[in-house]
């Protein structure tokens, strides 16, 4: 079977390299990694991955961050989708137990980012996503394994889903937020679990959803 021609300009390896960034992203909602791209496309040095990206960006089939480790964006893509919104992914929150915070600081130093266009998160400012572990918010429509897109720095209103941050055990949690008098009411979307009641002073929302994504696999 004869090879596939490379589009002009380009070897066989830059387009194999460019295809499967662009179903990758596609698919995931996300840039592949240097070594995502390698091990995909069988080259198991980083710095040649690294050299066929520099030569793609040098003629104009994609741009880079070299800051970032899911740095890279091609280009018909950024043309088809100009209103993108790139969101870090900080860490992790749980949807049961209690757990230690994040730390919205770090967002500088995530190397772990989505691309969403304002279709799904309208806001473009103070966003950031956490991956959820445990299934107390199932009938909310989280799963375990999914992502939350949380915007900081937002009035809260009861029935929020936010990230709660129970101030003297230093621990967060997600839940749906109910203001009650002096008390808070943590309420999962899992009716084999019970809410949680804290004094209002006691708890500090973090954040609230404005997306999920789904994660098929």
């Amino acid at each position: 079977m004869a090879a596939r021609k490379a589009k002009k300009g380009l070897s066989e390896r830059q387009e194999q390299i460019l295809q499967f960034i662009r179903e990758y992203a596609r698919k995931e909602g996300r840039p592949p990694t240097v070594r995502e791209i390698g091990s995909a496309v069988g080259i198991s040095s980083t710095s040649v991955v690294d050299y066929n990206l520099n030569a793609l960006a040098k003629k104009g089939y994609l741009t880079r961050n070299p800051h970032v480790s899911r740095g890279i964006r091609i280009s018909e893509m950024l043309k088809q989708a100009t209103d993108l919104i790139t969101v870090p992914v900080l860490g992790i929150i749980h949807a049961g137990e209690l757990t230690p915070p994040f730390d919205p600081v770090t967002v500088d130093e995530s190397d772990d980012w989505l691309e969403l266009t304002q279709d799904i998160v309208p806001q473009s400012q103070n966003l950031y996503a956490l991956r959820v572990e445990g299934d107390s918010m199932i009938d909310a429509l989280v799963n375990d394994g999914d992502i939350v897109v949380m915007t900081s720095n937002e009035n809260i209103s009861n029935g929020d889903m936010v990230a709660a941050w129970i101030v003297d055990r230093e621990e967060t949690t997600l839940k749906r937020f109910y203001l009650e008098g002096e008390r808070v009411r943590l309420q999962p979307a899992n009716p084999a679990m019970a809410p949680m009641y804290f004094d209002a002073h006691n708890v500090q929302p973090q954040g609230k959803v404005v997306a999920i994504i789904r994660q098929l696999n």
